[in-house]
């Protein structure tokens, strides 16, 4: 960046090849997946998918999808402080949606290739607010070849001229004037904030959190970058080839069922109609016939080659037939989970990924509320929970986790948790209000 250089006009140059890349991609798993124009009378059939393997995915990802928060010791103090970021943090997923919020981005993370999250404060509403900002508005700077610690973040955005009036103070547009679109960009590290109106700086100072309040990860990481592989690629070139081999195989069949007529040593012919009683007065020694497609198993090379490239369709997705619920040999045990061993091997990379950014956003939450409302919620353990990616006895997790908290093993908000039980500790309480009611009554 040059010394006359704004970090606004820095940012449009940078980044082209990814943006194009989302553009691409977003394009592709919306169903814009031919090249090129038809020409006349040409077919073009799209099956797409590449949403339905995506969609898929993210499903199986985020099923049962809870956390538990646990102390770092073994202390009155520490059990205290837990219980209350636990039920701080239950309490800002109600209030933001986060269920909803979190299965949205992680469908734009497979898409796209990342997925970010927001953490800040409302002053209107007094609470912590997590949103999920645009990766396409998204750059990025981190310390030399450590892609972990980023630096610095920046985040451009569209407002309406009403919006930007309202939200910044940017003047109106002169009546009789054609309104337009402002951009906003906000640059944030570590010490520092500045909020850039279109090309000029409108704000600037100290960064009120202390932190870079950006939780950007990708949705399947390549080695030493920081951004991430979306799920898209893998799929474009067989999703193509599988809508080229249907169209074409469709207007065979199309053209069977309204036969071509040949004539042979015919100069002209006029009014040749092809329908049941037709009459054609042809000249001598002229032949004529229906031309058949479907004669010496030409239709089957076509369905066959389908099939290979529907099979490569799910190898290249690791979604095997059964994971749309096609089980014709009703696979069921450890020969359920072999056939579903790709998927799984698949959803638990991305797993690791998304725990540790879980985490990250559940900490900056905790560290934000601790700022504006005094009360300490840090340091805690925290866990992610993950749900069951293959159908489960609940009875028999059930007796085992029984057998754990008897034993000493786990306790009983463990256990709850492990069983996908939403908030262990409410759901602990109730238990104790119900008991004690029950020992009064006796």
């Amino acid at each position: 960046m040059t010394m006359t250089e704004t970090i606004v006009q820095r940012i449009a140059r940078m980044d082209p090849d990814r943006l194009r890349r989302y553009r691409e991609n977003l394009d592709f798993y919306g169903g814009q997946q031919w090249v090129g124009t038809p020409r006349r009378r040409e077919r073009h059939l799209t099956f797409n998918y590449a949403k339905a393997f995506v969609d898929k995915a993210t499903s199986y990802l985020m099923a049962g999808m809870t956390f538990a928060v646990e102390p770092v010791e073994a202390s009155a103090e520490a059990e205290a402080r837990a219980r209350r970021a636990e039920e701080a943090l239950r309490r800002i997923q109600e209030e933001d949606h986060l269920e909803q919020l979190d299965f949205d981005t992680e469908l734009d993370a497979a898409i796209l290739g990342d997925g970010a999250y927001k953490v800040t404060w409302d002053p209107e509403e007094q609470r912590v607010r997590i949103s999920a900002p645009d990766v396409q508005g998204l750059y990025a700077w981190w310390v030399g070849d450590d892609v972990s610690r980023v630096w610095r973040i920046a985040s451009r955005y569209q407002l309406s001229s009403e919006e930007a009036a309202a939200l910044y103070g940017v003047r109106p547009p002169v009546p009789g004037q054609r309104a337009k679109e402002t951009a906003v960009t906000e640059v944030w590290t570590q010490d520092r904030f500045e909020l850039w109106v279109d090309q000029g700086l409108h704000r600037e100072g100290p960064n009120p959190y202390g932190v870079v309040p950006f939780v950007v990860f990708p949705n399947l990481r390549e080695p030493k970058r920081f951004w991430g592989v979306s799920d898209i690629p893998p799929l474009m070139e067989p999703a193509r080839e599988l809508n080229r081999a249907i169209s074409q195989l469709s207007m065979i069949l199309e053209l069977s069922g309204n036969p071509i007529a040949v004539l042979e040593g015919v100069e002209e012919a006029r009014d040749i109609a092809v329908q049941p009683g037709a009459v054609w007065e042809l000249p001598e020694r002229a032949r004529a016939y229906l031309l058949d497609l479907l004669q010496g198993g030409g239709i089957k090379l076509h369905v066959d080659f389908i099939e290979v490239i529907y099979r490569a369709l799910h190898d290249l997705s690791e979604a095997p037939r059964t994971s749309f619920g096609d089980n014709p040999r009703s696979l069921s045990g450890v020969a359920l989970e072999m056939e579903m061993h790709p998927l799984l091997q698949r959803v638990r990379r991305k797993r690791l990924i998304r725990t540790a950014a879980y985490r990250r956003r559940n900490e900056l939450a905790l560290r934000i509320l601790e700022q504006h409302t005094g009360e300490r919620y840090l340091p805690v353990r925290q866990r992610i929970v993950w749900g069951p990616l293959l159908p489960q006895d609940r009875g028999r997790l059930a007796e085992e986790e029984r057998v754990l908290v008897e034993a000493g093993i786990h306790s009983r908000r463990r256990a709850m948790a492990n069983l996908g039980v939403e908030d262990p500790e409410a759901e602990w309480k109730q238990w104790l209000e119900e008991e004690g009611r029950a020992t009064s009554h006796q």
